[in-house]
């Protein structure tokens, strides 16, 4: 029982890595960026959701506004950012816009700290009242079922506009070739902004998620979530999307399993350790393709 008890768990908060992992892999998987200011969007987010069930309380109703506040205002910022900072760093080399997505990192950590509603200090974020349900000795929380199911129907969501949408073609073709996608008319920077967007929005109900499971923000909450969900997005094979969300699973029971039968403080050092492992054995990931590239 103990053994199912952590891979529910496991599953619950791998579903947040998830979230994170396909904003990674969306952006990678079209621009060959790694955006390690994910993980702040993530952070950003939270706080949105913070301000406001503090300010119209937690019900059902007000989750939902949450939601669509912050991922609205992240799906903007994240649109923001890739045209003043990454855009003009499109045809530089690739070092140059990997030291860019850290230096917007810091500044939005920093800039997170003396903003007033928001501050140095760690805050109480609010949430449902624990809820908590046996099932054949099982115990399953509210937050859990919460988490994992908008996780799920973010996932799919995703899904459908990737593979059913004409903006979904275009972004598949943009990320084969760029060149040809704009010689076939697809507006390319309208697809890049798209899928920045996209991927924000997602980090931003990740937010929501990892403080409703964890309750507390603070602006260096999203440095630790946003590193293990880019370990999520290379072990599924960075550029996948379907990778990405079994490797935020898979990073997320192993986790858990960790914590529960070893030690909690060595959770982290499996996580990192499961990077090293798969860019040793397969470092293109298990859903990735191997590729060469001319010099």
């Amino acid at each position: 029982m103990e053994f199912i008890q952590q891979m529910i768990n496991g599953i619950s908060l791998g579903s947040i890595y998830a979230l994170l992992a396909l904003g990674y892999t969306m952006v990678y998987g079209i621009v060959k960026l790694l955006n390690f200011a994910h993980g702040d969007i993530l952070m950003l987010g939270a706080y949105a959701g913070f301000f406001i069930l503090t300010f119209m309380g937690v019900t059902p109703a007000s989750m939902l506004v949450a939601f669509i506040f912050s991922m609205t205002i992240c799906a903007i910022l994240g649109i923001v950012i890739e045209r003043t900072c990454y855009k003009p760093l499109r045809t530089s080399p690739r070092i140059a816009a990997l030291i860019t997505a850290i230096g917007v990192s810091t500044l939005i950590e920093n800039g997170a700290r003396v903003i007033p509603f928001m501050g140095p200090n760690p805050k109480q974020f609010p949430t449902f009242t624990s809820i908590n349900y046996d099932v054949f000795g099982i115990n399953i929380s509210m937050v859990q079922i919460v988490v994992l199911g908008v996780s799920i129907i973010l996932m799919v969501l995703l899904n459908y506009i990737v593979n059913g949408t004409k903006m979904g073609k275009s972004m598949r073709a943009t990320s084969y070739d760029m060149d040809a996608a704009f010689l076939m008319g697809i507006n390319v920077n309208k697809v890049i902004s798209f899928t920045f967007a996209i991927g924000a929005a997602l980090g931003a109900a990740g937010g929501i998620l990892y403080a409703t499971a964890y309750p507390q923000v603070q602006p260096y909450m999203g440095l630790m979530p946003g590193l293990k969900a880019f370990v999520a997005a290379v072990l599924g094979g960075i550029g996948s999307i379907p990778g990405a969300m079994l490797g935020g699973f898979i990073l997320g029971v192993a986790e858990t399993l960790t914590k529960g039968f070893i030690s909690s403080k060595l959770a982290d050092g499996v996580a990192f350790g499961i990077l090293i492992l798969i860019l040793v054995v397969k470092p293109a990931g298990l859903f990735g393709k191997n590729t060469n590239e001319k010099v």
